[in-house]
């Protein structure tokens, strides 16, 4: 597997971070490239949440939760990616609180390439760069999000 992550430090509370963060079947709410979400799963989001992302480009994927840590992140295992050149891809979410009120979100990537020892250098080159690409975007725009104080205390309290 190829891991690969990126992270951004953000003006905003832990708990801020985690209610944007913890409507997981509303990451099209600020992912930029996410433009709906299908709920596959039912019910209190956590560990066997599905949702299926779709993205501006007509592609989409499905996300199952396979870990869940209020107020921390969670872990999702990525599936029905055919557009993609993967076997199996997971991507992880960690909130970890800075001084002054700060967060710091790691946004990761472990993935597995088709095309054997060729994909595994176009995993390193091409598909670390777009990921990079997606997950600075998505970074800062859950920072625009949190930042813009239409979080209220108390919401992260129900997740």
């Amino acid at each position: 597997m190829i891991h690969h992550e990126r992270s951004l430090s953000i003006d905003a509370q832990p708990y801020a971070v985690w209610a944007i963060l913890s409507r997981f079947m509303h990451i099209d709410d600020f992912a930029p490239h996410v433009t709906s979400v299908d709920a596959l799963t039912k019910g209190e989001i956590g560990v066997g949440s599905k949702r299926r992302c779709h993205f501006a480009n007509g592609t989409s994927l499905v996300e199952e939760v396979t870990e869940w840590h209020i107020n921390k992140g969670y872990r999702v295992r990525l599936s029905e990616m055919a557009a993609m050149p993967l076997t199996e891809a997971h991507a992880a979410i960690t909130i970890e609180p800075l001084a002054g009120g700060r967060s710091r979100v790691i946004w990761s990537m472990d993935y597995q390439m088709k095309y054997g020892p060729l994909g595994w250098l176009i995993g390193q080159t091409l598909v670390k760069a777009m990921i990079s690409r997606v997950l600075d975007g998505n970074l800062q725009a859950l920072a625009d999000k949190a930042q813009a104080d239409e979080i209220p205390y108390m919401q992260f309290a129900y997740y």
